[in-house]
């Protein structure tokens, strides 16, 4: 008989995805949760965890935002570390990376930000719903709630093949636009809810461009004060 103690850290967190289910219930719903749209995928080295109602925390990056080989060494540099202390100071660098703004940051284009802005607005309230938003210059974070029929790679995928396809067109150029992968992060409760929207919002006003939140043009933050 299997025992359910919840030592595989995925079933542990498919636990904190599926509240009120019991142990055996969450086994026995193991194979709906890893159909297309349910449970745990890997794209490259990042897990995802995808079903509809869920509200994701999702980033992603211009292709020349984060250089591989600088990944590469930072892995090397934490390698001693336990799994919990190198996930976290390896966000940590990642956010600091990308906030310093390194790499071509063509979102910085007005005509860019615009662009990629209208795109995820296009289907809000269809496709998913759009809480919250920021357009960095070399990165993007989104929060949304995801729907039926629509699963969470497909989305990004649509953004990312539009938004590339107009980017490229507007700037003149060839080649991959954004990073294959992306992260994302399922919202636990309204405290984690609160924090994401505060972190996205805020973003610009960390990473020094800008003194408030609502003065980033490309935001939720800003989108509010144009309401």
């Amino acid at each position: 008989m299997m025992k359910c103690g919840f030592a595989d850290s995925k079933t542990a967190i498919w636990k904190m995805a599926l509240p009120g289910l019991s142990c055996a219930s969450l086994l026995d719903s193991l194979p709906l949760i890893m159909s297309d749209h349910f449970g745990w995928y890997s794209r490259d080295y990042l897990p995802h965890f995808d079903r509809p109602g869920l509200l994701q925390a999702i980033t992603f990056r211009l292709a020349e935002a984060l250089p591989a080989e600088v990944l590469a060494r930072w892995k090397l540099e934490l390698a001693h570390e336990t799994d919990t202390v190198r996930d976290l100071e390896t966000r940590r660098r990642i956010e600091a990376w990308i906030d310093a703004g390194h790499g071509a940051c063509h979102l910085r284009d007005p005509r860019i930000a615009r662009l990629v802005e209208n795109a995820l607005l296009h289907f809000d309230g269809q496709r998913y719903r759009l809480l919250a938003w920021v357009i960095m210059p070399n990165h993007i974070h989104v929060l949304i709630e995801t729907r039926e029929d629509w699963p969470m790679s497909r989305l990004i995928r649509s953004w990312k093949t539009w938004t590339s396809r107009h980017a490229n067109a507007t700037l003149g150029l060839t080649g991959a636009f954004w990073q294959r992968e992306y992260h994302d992060r399922f919202i636990r409760d309204a405290d984690h809810y609160a924090a994401v929207t505060h972190y996205i919002e805020n973003n610009p006003v960390k990473a020094r461009l800008c003194a408030r939140a609502e003065d980033w043009p490309w935001s939720s933050a800003s989108s509010k004060r144009r309401d």
